[in-house]
């Protein structure tokens, strides 16, 4: 049975999908799996055990769909749902089962406010999507596997954090997503612990602003490392407090303690920290700590986010008590 999964992006949706291709391979022992994602994201996928052979999407749909042809594929299990994974599914012609968006639920949540979305993650979704295929949730949570020379050693990050370290993602794919500079330099200023920031090119000039106020105690790594790299960083964190984004679930695949920060967006859309059978509103992972203000009449106000927030106020994360989430942390270190 060959068995074709796609998800084109991005780091976070890709990491999400990790129990789907563990669960078909270990319960469908005839099973080969193939997953077809975008380039940029195929060394998130490539040392994974359970992928039998990785698809790319460069730029030219039709040359992939060409090539996906002569494989021969008996189902496509598409965890994307939109327009290019439709013209693949059509241009294949085998059964196939797709994953429910749900957008009339999140459209209600962020502009009436009417919460529809079900008590569940979105990796629980996923596995509505295969059921027909007999696959079931094993429990077990995400999966993200290093390459082996991808793996740092102390040599890579200051002695000061050798012996421990808060890992802090500070990136974001849009900034009403990303806690702002002026509260992560309070975060900072509370936590005892040495801290390590995490994210891209794009965050390296925000990294230095909030390293600035002690360049001891806090190392900006944004920028210096790739994916893989930086996935490490967050494995062996004591603590990872972190935007909603793809390091955030990177740390939930390593089953690290999270503290989740929400601001334009909300956990409700089943995009919070998943440990394996947990849900939101019960709780039941005692490892993550979700912080979103409720109190605002305009939160959420986007299932994506925007460049700034459309209000002119953003308190959704001004607002963010930093004493909340510096004690939180406390609390995780002290139980390892």
């Amino acid at each position: 049975m060959k068995v074709l999964v796609i998800r084109f992006s991005s780091i976070g949706d890709i990491v999400l999908t990790t129990p789907i291709v563990r669960c078909i391979k270990q319960q469908r022992p005839d099973a080969e799996v193939h997953y077809l994602t975008k380039s940029a994201y195929g060394t998130l996928l490539i040392n994974d055990p359970y992928i039998d052979h990785l698809h790319y999407l460069h730029d030219d749909l039709e040359e992939v769909i060409e090539d996906l042809k002569k494989t021969k594929f008996d189902y496509v299990i598409d965890l994307h749902n939109n327009i290019r994974t439709l013209r693949v599914k059509r241009a294949l012609n085998v059964p196939s089962y797709s994953f429910p968006k749900l957008n009339i639920q999140k459209w209600l949540l962020t502009n009436l406010k009417i919460d529809m979305m079900p008590d569940k993650s979105i990796v629980e979704r996923y596995f509505e999507t295969v059921k027909p295929l007999g696959i079931h949730n094993d429990g077990k949570g995400l999966d993200y596997f290093l390459p082996e020379d991808k793996q740092l050693d102390n040599n890579d990050i200051p002695m000061s954090h050798w012996g421990g370290y808060v890992g802090c993602v500070i990136g974001g794919s849009y900034n009403t997503k990303k806690l702002p500079v002026e509260q992560w330099r309070k975060f900072c200023e509370l936590v005892p612990y040495p801290v390590i920031l995490l994210g891209g090119p794009e965050d390296k000039y925000d990294g230095s602003e909030i390293a600035a106020q002690d360049t001891v105690k806090i190392y900006n790594s944004c920028g210096k490392f790739n994916i893989n790299e930086s996935a490490d960083l967050v494995k062996h964190a004591r603590v990872v407090v972190s935007n909603d984004t793809g390091l955030m679930h990177t740390a939930a695949a390593f089953q690290k303690p999270i503290i989740s920060l929400w601001g334009n967006t909300s956990p409700e859309m089943g995009m919070f920290p998943y440990y394996g059978f947990n849900n939101l509103k019960e709780r039941i992972a005692p490892q993550s700590f979700i912080m979103e203000n409720k109190t605002l009449r305009c939160h959420p106000c986007s299932k994506i986010g925007y460049n700034k927030c459309p209000k002119g106020h953003f308190k959704c994360m001004k607002d963010l008590d930093m004493n909340v989430a510096a004690e939180q942390v406390k609390k995780y270190w002290a139980l390892k």
